[in-house]
């Protein structure tokens, strides 16, 4: 059961490393050749359509098992510090997630003045801000396979 519970730790993790990765080499370097209205206006309907309960459940359901992982595995000296990493890095996108890329989100949608105004608000830190979270959660990722690994 426990393998069990870290191997969906690594797959939840992998899919949420998995998107904020697509979103630095394909999402965005794509609305990057649109125009400024085509940029906000996507971001806008992308950041309304990611709030569901699938993206829900695999956002969560990583902190849960990853958490819930390394209780299971908490007389494992050998696996435990690779859970630990892993845990601590995905706390990390967490933070990075909602203290700094929803707020960005959150003043696109409501912003107003020009698509040009609200994409240069916007795009930059977005951006930056989403290649951080993407290489810490890939860092959890590698630490949760590596843990698994060692089962």
């Amino acid at each position: 059961m426990t393998k069990t519970l870290l191997t969906l730790s690594v797959l939840t993790t992998g899919l949420m490393a998995g998107l904020f990765a697509a979103f630095s080499y394909a999402v965005l370097p794509g609305l990057r050749r649109t125009d400024d209205a085509t940029f906000v206006s996507s971001m806008r309907g992308i950041n309304q359509a990611i709030l569901n309960p699938v993206f829900g459940i695999i956002f969560g359901g990583a902190l849960l098992l990853l958490a819930a992982s390394l209780i299971a595995f908490r007389q494992n000296g050998v696996v435990r510090p690779w859970i630990a990493l892993a845990l601590l890095l995905y706390i990390l996108t967490l933070f990075v997630t909602m203290g700094l890329n929803v707020p960005l989100n959150d003043r696109l949608e409501t912003g107003s003045g020009s698509a040009e105004s609200l994409r240069a608000a916007f795009e930059n830190r977005w951006v930056l801000w989403n290649v951080i979270r993407a290489a810490l959660n890939t860092g959890a990722f590698v630490a949760a396979a590596l843990a698994l690994q060692r089962v």
